[in-house]
């Protein structure tokens, strides 16, 4: 899958709704590296709760998608259907901390 333009977001604690942009290859590498870059701006805290909902807007074509941070988690620790996918989920691993 060639990488697509994604728009990730979430809301905090407060009900405030923070949206970043990001290119990924797949739903779980975009809510990742969304994850990332809102929290490296300080827009969410450094380890979100288990529960915490991400929206994942994949554009061309548009489709919505949403994930919760345990779902993440599960994908990451699930068995890697190739050596590819494996590599890029101990990458993303790393990302998340």
């Amino acid at each position: 899958m060639s990488p697509k333009t994604c728009t990730v977001s979430l809301t905090d604690v407060r009900g405030s709704r923070h949206t970043v942009e990001v290119m990924a290859d797949s739903l779980f590498e975009a809510a990742v590296y969304g994850l990332k870059i809102l929290r490296e701006n300080g827009w969410v805290p450094d380890k979100p709760g288990p529960a915490t909902r991400l929206d994942i807007q994949v554009k061309e074509p548009a489709v919505t998608h949403q994930v919760t941070v345990l779902q993440i988690h599960r994908w990451l620790d699930g068995a890697s259907i190739s050596p590819n996918e494996m590599v890029r989920k101990q990458k993303l691993k790393a990302i998340l901390g």
